[in-house]
């Protein structure tokens, strides 16, 4: 039986380690990436002992655009499947007046993913072979005034995977986006979420090992797709005076 490998960017987010159990689960050979690599060990460990799997872990900082090459390169093999779990949801009002905040942010959710996937895809066009999924975000749905700077960024990314995906289609390589709401992590434990609208990790990571194989291009609930479809529909002249 073919060894299978997967790549998790972010490995060191709540969704991204949800995401590496869930591949150890299945036996995927595993290669985590993250700043400050050290911070994964106890992952590493976890996943060996719990699971029997070969985990490598790799440093990797998304926004030091000029390394991606040679982090793709130093690979020991290319995977099967690549996950970006990176994302950065930083504070809108310190955004508004912070320029290089701002910056921060949308590179975070947008220039940095982009890059390095599109790294990555040229290597799996070439092999005609495998999956990349970029988690995404339904806050790219609409410019609200209250994350609008995290929303453009992911708004941009959502656009990135549906052309990586158009393109790669003709050469069998799969692009799934994710479009989750919201998510129980530490990224969002200061906010007030609505139940009924949040998900553990551990669900979404679920959702996200599943679709892999199934030819699957998006991963959004149906109470999600309904709201962003409302969402669209609502003239700007009226929408600009919701408080959202």
């Amino acid at each position: 039986m073919k060894k299978r490998r997967v790549l998790i960017l972010g490995g060191r987010s709540d969704i991204g380690r949800a995401i590496s159990y869930q591949f150890g689960k299945a036996k995927y050979e595993i290669f985590l990436a993250a700043r400050d690599v050290e911070s994964l060990r106890d992952d590493q460990q976890n996943l060996i002992i719990r699971y029997g799997v070969s985990v490598t872990l790799y440093e990797f900082d998304v926004l030091n655009i000029e390394s991606h090459k040679d982090f793709v390169n130093s690979l020991k093999s290319l995977p099967d499947v690549v996950v970006s779990s990176i994302g950065y949801l930083g504070e809108q009002m310190e955004s508004e007046q912070n320029t290089l905040e701002a910056a921060r942010v949308m590179r975070s959710n947008y220039e940095g993913p982009a890059c390095i996937l599109s790294e990555l895809a040229n290597k799996f066009e070439e092999r005609k072979s495998g999956t990349l999924i970029g988690i995404s975000s339904v806050a790219g749905a609409r410019g609200r005034a209250s994350n609008y700077i995290y929303g453009s960024a992911k708004s941009g990314f959502t656009s990135f995977l549906s052309g990586l995906r158009n393109r790669l289609n003709k050469s069998k390589v799969n692009v799934i986006t994710v479009l989750p709401g919201y998510v129980d992590t530490k990224m969002t434990k200061a906010l007030k979420l609505p139940k009924i609208l949040t998900i553990s990790a551990d669900a979404l990571a679920e959702s996200v090992f599943k679709a892999v194989g199934k030819n699957q291009d998006f991963i959004i609930s149906k109470r999600w797709l309904l709201i962003i479809i409302i969402l669209q529909f609502i003239p700007e002249k009226i929408f600009k005076r919701l408080s959202l």
